[in-house]
């Protein structure tokens, strides 16, 4: 009886995890991901240096009139206009944010909580449309706004989305009315 104790006291099971194994490769795989981020990075302030020659973003006038119209919501990026995946990033137009646009007959005022604000005048103004897409998000056709402006010898898209997409067809409307009026008097 003895020797089938004994027997069975000395087999020892393998060990189930090789820890330093597994630390090697989370080791590795942590340093990957931070190459790909640091990679990530250096391309998007290239890109930027790339963009150097637009001109610094026009703020808000300091009487601009009275609202036409109001909208909170998403600012999504800027691009080239016609290439929607050509995203802009020099001044700040490639950060995401929450955004509050007013238009008035001065221009459309973008106001961005945590990043740079800009204001397209009336005369700079080209076109506004509903799409589904620019650089970085897709939705279902028409929902986001997309705002055509010229800047420093640019057409550039940028695109918004309310909070009550209801109100896109709206600003569509109201924008393209004044540009045809504002196209009328030159």
């Amino acid at each position: 009886m003895t020797s089938l104790y004994l027997l069975a006291a000395e087999k020892t099971s393998a060990d189930v995890t090789n820890w330093p194994a597994r630390i090697g490769w989370l080791v590795g795989l942590a340093l990957f991901v931070a190459l790909v981020y640091w990679l990530m990075r250096e391309g998007w302030k290239w890109r930027g240096t790339l963009q150097s020659d637009l001109p610094e973003l026009p703020g808000a006038p300091d009487s601009p009139g009275e609202a036409r119209l109001t909208m909170r919501g998403r600012y999504h990026g800027s691009t080239t206009a016609g290439q929607w995946l050509d995203r802009i990033v020099a001044h700040g137009l490639g950060t995401r944010s929450r955004v509050e646009l007013t238009l008035t007959d001065a221009g459309l005022d973008v106001v961005r909580p945590g990043a740079s604000d800009f204001f397209v005048p009336a005369e700079r103004l080209r076109e506004a449309r509903l799409d589904k897409g620019i650089a970085g998000k897709v939705l279902t056709e028409g929902g986001l706004l997309i705002v055509t402006w010229e800047h420093g010898g640019k057409l550039i898209d940028s695109g918004f989305r309310s909070d009550h997409a209801a109100e896109h067809p709206a600003w569509v409307d109201t924008l393209n009315q004044m540009i045809n009026k504002t196209e009328g008097a030159r």
